[in-house]
């Protein structure tokens, strides 16, 4: 245990209903903002685990958004580069490709992330893991976050 304290395990559970909303809005797509609020440094926790400390970053960086008017923001990484959403990975479509940003900047390993990355493979979509410049996402053809709760979300507008 490191520390001489026992392990303890909660699973809480309840319903939960459509995250970002009903089919109206997957239908239509979520306005965004680009966040003030950086993702975390990966050497400050581990950000490929769901941990305590990983929610209050999310939570400032959802919490902004809502106060600007948005329903979710796009949070930057440390080094300025694209990061994911407040508790979503982002997918941008530019020229029939699919591009995401890299686990490796502490962003987390989506299960959603990865069955759409395997879906995409099996109907040949050519899918790019890289890292991704701000500015690729005005001069995306498409953006969408994927998560659990929010499931593949479009985005319809960034910034406006």
């Amino acid at each position: 245990d490191g520390v001489g304290s026992p392990l303890e395990t909660y699973v809480p559970a309840w319903e939960w209903g459509a995250y970002l909303g009903g089919d109206e809005v997957f239908a239509a797509g979520i306005d965004c903002c680009t966040a003030t609020w950086a993702r975390a440094a990966p050497n400050t926790f581990p950000g490929m685990a769901k941990c305590a400390g990983n929610y209050v970053n999310a939570t400032l960086i959802k919490t902004e958004a809502q106060a600007k008017g948005f329903a979710e923001a796009i949070a930057l990484g440390p080094d300025g580069t694209v990061s994911e959403g407040s508790g979503q990975n982002l997918f941008v479509v530019r020229d029939g490709e699919l591009i995401t940003p890299p686990i490796t900047g502490g962003n987390l390993m989506g299960l959603t992330r990865g069955c759409v990355m395997a879906l995409a493979a099996e109907y040949g979509i050519p899918v790019r893991v890289q890292a991704i410049p701000r500015e690729l996402l005005y001069i995306a053809d498409e953006l969408f976050f994927t998560g659990t709760a929010t499931e593949v979300m479009p985005i319809r507008s960034l910034d406006h």
